[in-house]
């Protein structure tokens, strides 16, 4: 029989903050900025922290090479030299200037792709890893599925304009918090300068200003065509925390980004809500070789909230009110759910910190005697 029980948060609740907000609301009324449609994202736990339109369908430029990036680190080898094609080369707009013919490491081309943007460089890449441009965008869209991605279709992987190619801010930032569990990926977005192991145009300089000016800076893409505007996805970890924020269609880009990621900082830290291992509850054990089991969180949840917000904090734990062995280590017993202000913010597993053998018919009857 299954029961729950509330935990009152203040018991187990550690602040991981060196510095606690104490204007957020204030803030976040004052916050405008001039974008079509915003977000502001916390990589770890994927909290919304601000909005602007963020479902809004439109043109997202060059942060498409987002995802060609993560594809291309996903299914090729970075060491991997790639032929450059007569179609790669005929690619219009920014460019590395590739030539027909020439070899040059996948490395070299990421690099060349994520920091000056060069659109010859994912047609490129898309013909190396696919086989055809199109196969590989066919690869983009799968991966959009895997996300459930909504709103995102793509229909090359440079970002030039196509009425079939499109996304919103909050798939974006959805695409980039993917994107940055690969070490690869956040290695190349976060460099300043790269020097390509080519004859020519081999000195590669980042066009995203937030590495440069930007306190904490580490990424991550520009874009810009005449229908799409100014697009920015920026991001920046101080503390420990990493934030991203997306800005699509903004004359004042990089202002804006910076912005909402100094509002995020200011005015949200993460708190240790429980940790890893920790023991929540004992349930009785019947008919095993130790009369209680200490049950414990599988995983540490950390989560950034507002300074206020402790209070709209509520842990569900549940479990069997006895349970029978016998029983590993480690073995799942139950689940603890979090919620902050009603709405669920995790769902993790308990279990077991014992091992627990089942007793004989002998044991039991010795058990009966002995107590």
């Amino acid at each position: 029989m299954k029961f729950k029980k509330i935990l009152t948060f203040m018991i187990i609740l550690i602040f991981f903050a060196f510095n606690f907000p104490v204007h957020g609301d204030d803030l976040e009324k004052s916050l405008e900025i001039n974008a079509k449609s915003a977000i502001l994202m916390d990589e770890y736990s994927g909290r919304i922290l601000y909005s602007l339109n963020p479902y809004e369908k439109t043109s997202i430029a060059s942060t498409t090479k987002i995802m060609t990036c993560l594809i291309a680190l996903e299914r090729g080898n970075i060491k991997d030299m790639v032929k450059i094609s007569e179609n790669a080369v005929r690619t219009e707009g920014s460019s590395i200037y590739l030539k027909k013919g020439e070899k040059v490491s996948l490395e070299d081309l990421l690099y060349g792709l994520m920091l000056r943007s060069g659109n010859d460089a994912a047609v490129a890449i898309a013909e190396h890893i696919g086989g055809t441009e199109k196969n590989f965008v066919d690869l983009m869209n799968r991966k959009s599925e895997e996300l459930n991605l909504t709103n995102t279709h793509f229909s090359n992987p440079h970002g030039l304009e196509d009425e079939n190619h499109f996304s919103n801010a909050y798939d974006l930032a959805l695409i980039t918090r993917e994107a940055f569990k690969n070490e690869e990926f956040k290695k190349i977005v976060s460099v300043k300068t790269w020097k390509a192991n080519r004859e020519d145009n081999n000195y590669f300089c980042n066009k995203n200003k937030t590495l440069w000016d930007y306190e904490d800076g580490n990424g991550v893409k520009i874009g810009y065509t005449k229908k799409a505007g100014r697009c920015l996805v920026a991001s920046s970890n101080r503390n420990g925390m990493q934030l991203i924020a997306v800005v699509l269609d903004d004359g004042n880009w990089f202002d804006d980004a910076y912005k909402l990621m100094s509002y995020g900082f200011e005015n949200y830290y993460y708190c240790n809500i429980y940790d890893k291992n920790k023991i929540i509850d004992s349930i009785d054990v019947v008919d095993g070789d130790r009369k209680k089991i200490n049950v414990s969180t599988k995983e540490s949840l950390y989560y950034p909230i507002k300074k206020g917000e402790e209070k709209d904090i509520k842990i569900y734990v549940e479990t069997d009110n006895k349970i029978y062995p016998p029983i590993s280590k480690g073995a799942r017993i139950g689940k603890i759910t979090v919620y902050l202000d009603g709405e669920v913010i995790s769902v993790n597993e308990l279990v077991s910190k014992n091992t627990v053998r089942k007793l004989s018919f002998f044991e039991k009857i010795k058990m009966i005697f002995t107590g």
